[in-house]
Order: C-alpha cells, then sequence, then structure tokens
C-alpha cells in the first residue's frame, strides 16, 4: 500500500517538475529572443550612427545640418519605440503563455491531488460509514475551493494581461 502511495507522490512531483521546467525554458526563451532585439537595435542604432557622421560631416551648411541632425534623431526613436513595442508584445504573449500553463498546473496538479487522496482514504481500514461519509464531504468541499481558487487565479492572470497587454499597445 505504502509503495503505491508512493508511486503516486513521485509522480505529483515529477509533473510539477516538469511544468517548473517548462516555465523556466519559457523565461529563458523570452530573454533570449528580448536581449537578441536589443543586440540588433543596438548594431543598427551604431551602424545608423557612423553613417549619419559621415553625413553630417559632409553638409556645408548649418541649416542642412539641422535638418540631418533632426531626420537622425526621429529614425532612432522611431527604432527605439519599435523594439520597444516588440518587447512590449513578446513580454505579454509570454505572461499569457505562462498564465495558461499556471492555470493548466492549477487544475490538473488538485485534481491530482484528490485523486490520490481518494485512493488514500479508500485503502484505509475504515469501518464507520458516518467517518468515511464525513472525509469524503471534506474532500469534496476542499476540491470545490481548490477549484474556484483555481477559477479566480485564472481570471485574475487574464485580467492582469489584458490590462499590461493594452498598456504595451497604446
Amino acid at each position: 500500500m505504502a509503495g503505491k502511495q508512493e508511486q503516486q507522490l513521485n509522480e505529483l512531483h515529477r509533473k510539477n517538475l516538469e511544468a517548473a521546467m517548462r516555465l523556466a525554458q519559457m523565461s529563458i526563451e523570452n530573454s533570449q529572443r528580448i536581449m537578441e532585439m536589443q543586440v540588433a537595435t543596438a548594431k543598427s542604432l551604431f551602424e545608423e550612427g557612423v553613417n549619419n557622421a559621415k553625413a553630417l560631416s559632409s553638409a556645408k551648411d548649418p541649416q542642412a545640418m539641422v535638418e540631418l541632425r533632426t531626420q537622425f534623431a526621429q529614425n532612432a526613436t522611431e527604432k527605439m519605440l519599435a523594439c520597444a513595442r516588440e518587447m512590449a508584445e513578446l513580454t505579454s504573449q509570454t505572461q499569457t503563455e505562462i498564465g495558461k500553463l499556471v492555470g493548466q498546473q492549477l487544475t490538473s496538479g488538485s485534481q491530482d491531488v484528490f485523486e490520490a487522496m481518494q485512493k488514500l482514504f479508500q485503502g484505509m481500514p475504515i469501518t464507520d460509514q458516518n467517518a468515511m461519509t464525513a472525509m469524503q464531504t471534506a474532500m469534496d468541499t476542499t476540491r470545490k475551493a481548490f477549484e474556484q481558487m483555481s477559477k479566480a487565479s485564472t481570471d485574475a492572470f487574464q485580467l492582469f494581461n489584458q490590462a499590461s497587454g493594452g498598456r504595451g499597445r497604446k
């Protein structure tokens, strides 16, 4: 009996560990994409800066220099804003994916725990039907509470994503 229960707990632990590893992998991939965007933007801005310096050195009158500087500043600002928008969108997508994964983990994890607990109680030598009914009622009440918490946390995470997504797109 103890071996079967230990197997169930090991399976729960394995599922939780896999979910944690998926979350870590998503975080790493998101960080890599953001760093790649930042490096590409910095490289592009540097190359444009060199070209801009060359163009400014060949400008003959002050009016042309002012126009070139204004154009260069506008181009650099547009590139930086585009990069910031891409990072915000990527972050929003990652938050949504993480929210889905956490919601799935809460739902399936709590179901697995309850199934394991029910199997544990069924294997116990309880002869009093009232005690068994009381334990089943407690399990059902706890399961309903976990379902409500899971739904509330999923709803809250979705609202957070909508709110943060809305700010990133303005």
